[in-house]
């Protein structure tokens, strides 16, 4: 998934912002590529490590998007000088504890589970941004939450609420909840930053930020766990998570972003969660059951809620 919205400078070291047809057009290709990671990391699952996929995607992405920041590679190192704890604490949320958690999950979850659940980061994102940057949250906003996590509940428990006290729930659909709060984290944390960068190299120096947070997991891997990530099948799923599904994907989101906006550019999300149950079901054989539609109906009313009711500015200074 892409790291962040591309600031409104455009000097990003890409040729001029696409037309708005032009921009849509590869929003949604780059939610396809997305979601085509979750098929990937499904299927090499049992053969791949998720934290050897995890670095090796993240560092692979970055260096293959390296070169095209250059003449912004000054600025890069001065802000890794200046900055390298929160980029390590912010890179390492997003790009890399976000994808590891994933990867974990999809060990014992489907990828139409994961695909429905990371569809909740925009609820997630509000609350924290409501504790953590004082953004107001307004009631039918509010209300939108509680109703988009009844739908993660629904789909965590497989349709049996009364699952939830008994705590008979799925860990790999915990692993993504996991992953959704942490992307969560590192969107706030990284509106809070305010990073003097254009979106493109900021994101370079954000992959490099994961790589290295990424490194004492991946190594502990190495040590405790006897799968291989060096056989034909883990190799290819490597290739498609860190060039289509990696550096590319995150080149055509900044353009995206540059021609439409963060707002607009980041609605096409959520065909990522379209495109994952497509894909799942041509290429892994899984199916879409009540459960799934019903908790995919809450969600969706709920984000909807969240993103297109805001709270109106007099109403918050009135109560906060």
């Amino acid at each position: 998934m892409p790291a962040a919205p591309a600031p409104k400078e455009t000097a990003i070291g890409v040729p001029a912002s696409p037309s708005t047809h032009a921009a849509a057009v590869l929003a949604t290709l780059c939610w396809l590529l997305s979601a085509g990671v979750y098929i990937a990391a499904k299927a090499v699952a049992t053969e791949m490590p998720p934290w050897a996929l995890c670095f090796w995607r993240v560092f692979m992405a970055g260096l293959i998007l390296l070169p095209i920041t250059r003449r912004h590679w000054p600025a890069m190192i001065g802000l890794i000088r200046q900055r390298w704890f929160s980029l390590l604490i912010i890179g390492g949320l997003g790009l890399s504890i976000t994808q590891g958690l994933i990867y974990m999950g999809l060990n014992y979850t489907t990828a139409i589970n994961a695909g429905l659940i990371i569809a909740l980061m925009p609820v997630m994102t509000m609350i924290l941004a409501r504790f953590l940057l004082n953004e107001p949250v307004g009631a039918w906003q509010f209300f939108g939450s509680m109703i988009a996590f009844i739908g993660m509940a629904i789909i965590v428990t497989r349709g049996d609420l009364s699952a939830l006290l008994r705590l008979d729930l799925n860990v790999g659909e915990l692993f993504v909840v996991g992953a959704a709060i942490a992307f969560a984290l590192y969107t706030v944390l990284l509106r809070k930053a305010k990073y003097e960068l254009p979106g493109l190299p900021l994101l370079v120096v954000l992959l490099g930020a994961g790589v290295a947070a990424a490194i004492p997991f991946y190594a502990w891997e190495l040590i405790h766990d006897d799968r291989t990530a060096l056989n034909a099948k883990g190799l290819l799923a490597l290739i498609y998570t860190a060039g289509p599904g990696g550096a590319l994907m995150y080149y055509l989101f900044n353009l995206s972003v540059q021609a439409l906006g963060a707002s607009r550019a980041g609605v096409f999300l959520y065909l990522q969660t379209v495109f994952v149950a497509v894909l799942a079901y041509f290429f892994l054989g899984e199916r879409l059951v009540s459960y799934h539609l019903v908790g995919a109906f809450f969600i969706f009313v709920g984000v909807l809620l969240v993103m297109l009711l805001k709270p109106s500015v007099q109403a918050y200074n009135r109560n906060g």
